[in-house]
């Protein structure tokens, strides 16, 4: 049964109402440590700031931790590429891993940038995408240890909830399945027969992968224990991410794949699309990539889509393709979430986009660091600004923090230093974070989240009916534990 202290439930009666004098407090002396990034960092860096829904899981780890990983099985790193490669390490100039940092520490270092944006002449959307080719072989084979090391992340970040793009390994018979059948996609209810059988075993397996690597964690940070570490209370769930730059077939077996899990297991949440948006195969099978999802869509109504859409700037690409790939994924695909959404102040009628994902509150997933570094788009050319006049829902996320080199605090900072963001603003993109989060069960709030709490709630968080939305409701749950969170920090401002 849900335990809620007697001091938190006094706490929640204020909820909804205007601020309190803790809230005024700290709003207050966030406006003078605002300049400070020193200060500024030290204050955000305690803040909660409830979920980051847009995480790669396997960009989320540090060099650092990939290369220590790569040491302890044996791995190599090669000469030229400083790419982590599995024994044996025949390559001419090949170093054990495990040698690497004790016997040439800037060989080490090379690596370190290469495995990342460190030291990147930005922008540079080549090194960004490349290096993930750099540490895949590790990340491949220590799956659950990258879920673990994001885990961390967001436990030292205040991050209560993730939710992590990764594809299980068990998906690759159903991606063979699609190339050998010759089909370019055009077909999806020929080419979902010949992938259809194959799901059961592919599932079945990636459930069973799942749970070891739960179970693993759990026992490697004692969860169960009283000694539980923080990382324990982080909530994780999981997107299936498809990759656009594949042959259609594939990217539909990815999809198919996708739905399904999420449909047969609650730890999976969502279907995403993934990869470098300006490829040129992304960018010729874009139409059909929605369509398809629209096909599934209608087989799978439950199953909520957050679609990389508008990761593309002037330049990068030619002008048509900034036309339309927010208002597709929206309006075709029936995205719930948009993931990035850089290139919306060049869509065709791009205020009645904004229109249609504020009313439908269909949320933009913001990544300040990664738009930056792969874009050059930042400051005042970031859109940011626009999508909260516009009344679209607004969420902070890291992207790739390990391969950006940043973390989640990083981001609330860049939203204050480079947007202007004020604390009452700030508190509601985290309280968003929840909110627009694919977590099930029904919200805490009636509206706006901040806002009237549900009338079970409405006037103690203690009543019998609270209890038990907040026993059956995952979203719910963490709402409240947001606001406790909340609470303590804001109290801590005196």
């Amino acid at each position: 049964m849900l335990c809620l202290a007697p001091a938190a439930t006094a706490e929640a009666r204020t909820a909804g109402e205007p601020a309190s004098a803790d809230e005024a407090r700290t709003a207050a002396r966030f406006e003078r440590i605002a300049d400070s990034p020193p200060q500024l960092r030290m204050f955000l860096q305690a803040m909660p700031k409830g979920g980051d829904l847009h995480n790669h899981a396997s960009g989320s780890v540090y060099a650092e931790d990939y290369l220590r990983w790569a040491a302890e099985r044996g791995y190599c790193v090669a000469a030229d590429s400083h790419r982590i490669v599995r024994p044996p390490c025949e390559a001419p100039g090949s170093v054990a891993a495990r040698d690497l940092a004790s016997r040439d520490y800037a060989a080490y270092s090379r690596a370190i940038d290469a495995l990342s944006m460190r030291n990147a002449a930005l922008p540079d959307f080549d090194r960004f995408f490349a290096s993930f080719d750099g540490f895949r072989a590790v990340s491949a084979d220590d799956a659950g240890r990258v879920v673990a090391a994001a885990r961390e992340l967001a436990a030292d970040d205040q991050v209560a909830y993730l939710e992590l793009m990764s594809m299980p390994r068990s998906a690759q018979g159903l991606l063979d399945a699609a190339k050998a059948s010759g089909q370019d996609g055009g077909d999806p209810d020929a080419l979902l027969a010949v992938l259809a059988p194959l799901l059961p075993a592919a599932i079945a397996e990636a459930r069973a992968e799942l749970d070891r690597d739960e179970a693993a964690f759990a026992a490697s940070h004692a969860c169960a224990s009283a000694a539980a570490k923080p990382a324990c209370a982080v909530e994780v769930r999981y997107q299936i991410p498809v990759a656009r730059h594949r042959p259609p077939a594939q990217a539909f077996a990815a999809m198919v794949f996708g739905f399904a899990l999420v449909q047969a297991d609650p730890r999976w949440v969502g279907v995403n699309i993934v990869g470098p948006e300006h490829h040129p195969v992304a960018q010729r099978d874009y139409s059909l990539h929605m369509r398809l999802f629209a096909y599934l869509k209608q087989r799978h109504p439950t199953v909520p889509l957050s679609l990389h859409a508008g990761e593309q700037t002037l330049g990068l690409v030619a002008p048509r393709e900034l036309r339309y790939h927010v208002r597709e994924a929206v309006t075709v695909a029936g995205a719930r979430r948009i993931g990035h959404g850089v290139d919306i102040a060049y869509e065709t009628d791009a205020r009645a986009v904004l229109e249609r994902m504020a009313r439908e509150r269909i949320a933009v997933e913001i990544n300040l660091s990664s738009n930056a570094a792969i874009l050059g788009v930042q400051g005042a050319q970031h859109p940011l600004r626009a999508y909260l006049d516009a009344g679209v829902p607004v969420v902070l996320a890291t992207d790739d923090q390990g391969v950006l080199r940043s973390d989640m605090t990083h981001e609330y900072q860049r939203a204050v230093q480079e947007q202007g963001l004020r604390y009452a603003q700030l508190k509601q993109l985290a309280r968003d974070s929840l909110e627009y989060a694919f977590l099930a069960g029904d919200s805490l709030w009636q509206d706006r989240a901040g806002g009237a709490r549900v009338d079970a709630c409405a006037r103690d968080i203690a009543a019998p009916a609270c209890a038990a939305l907040l026993q059956a409701s995952a979203k719910a749950r963490l709402q409240w534990r947001l606001e406790q969170e909340f609470a303590r920090f804001e109290r801590g401002q005196r």
